[in-house]
């Protein structure tokens, strides 16, 4: 028998920078957000986006309470998983509206698993770059997952987050010895060079092998003790 291959639109809107569309693959039981026709993510996995906030947890060591900003609130994995650890505050950037209904009205909200309702969570409706231009308290930790990745944006404004002023900003927003981890749909020689010129130390990656094509990938960084 042939899986059932149906991909049925759930949900179309307008968002900040075009259509955003969320769709269910029957064969699969998946949802997947569509941006302006360009796959983002899917609710097939999730392990990349757990790592994202594991490695930048183990990668701070011992800290009471550590603050983290999740940069994106997407299908919902990454911020599950920060709710299961002992970060003392949690905030949660997320720019489409679209996004946050279909986690507080929508079948997404299995995959974030309540966690929107956590107490140590606040959920910010801005533009990731703009929040932290904005000033404020800093964090422990940044864990950006707002696009596919340093060399493959789906919204062109998106790559000023990967260039050496957004870079300097996210720098500017960490503790000493804070931590930065973004996410990233493919390796990347040149945003590690990238990182290392904006003045972070430790830097590496880590990667996730997937069923096909090259590794989900998150790449860590420190801010200067």
């Amino acid at each position: 028998m042939l899986e059932d291959e149906t991909v049925t639109v759930l949900d179309r809107r307008d968002g900040v920078a075009g259509e955003l569309a969320l769709r269910h693959r029957g064969g699969a039981g998946t949802y997947e957000i569509i941006a302006n026709g360009c796959f983002l993510m899917d609710t097939s996995d999730g392990r990349s986006e757990r790592l994202l906030v594991d490695a930048a947890r183990e990668a701070l060591g011992p800290r009471a309470a550590p603050g983290v900003l999740l940069g994106g609130l997407g299908v919902g994995f990454s911020l599950a998983r920060a709710a299961e650890a002992d970060w003392g505050r949690i905030a949660v950037v997320e720019r489409e509206e679209a996004v946050v209904a279909w986690h507080r009205d929508g079948p997404l909200g299995a995959y974030s698993a309540g966690a929107l309702d956590d107490p140590r969570v606040v959920l910010v409706l801005d533009d990731l770059l703009a929040h932290l231009r904005g000033g404020g308290e800093p964090y422990d930790a940044l864990c950006l997952d707002i696009d596919n990745g340093p060399d493959w944006t789906v919204t062109e404004n998106n790559g000023s987050l990967y260039s050496p002023s957004g870079l300097d900003v996210c720098r500017n927003r960490l503790t000493p010895g804070g931590v930065l981890a973004v996410w990233s749909a493919q390796p990347s020689a040149a945003f590690e060079d990238a990182l290392r010129s904006a003045g972070f130390e430790r830097v590496r990656t880590l990667e996730i092998p997937v069923a096909r094509g090259v590794p989900d990938v998150v790449h860590l960084a420190h801010r200067a003790a």
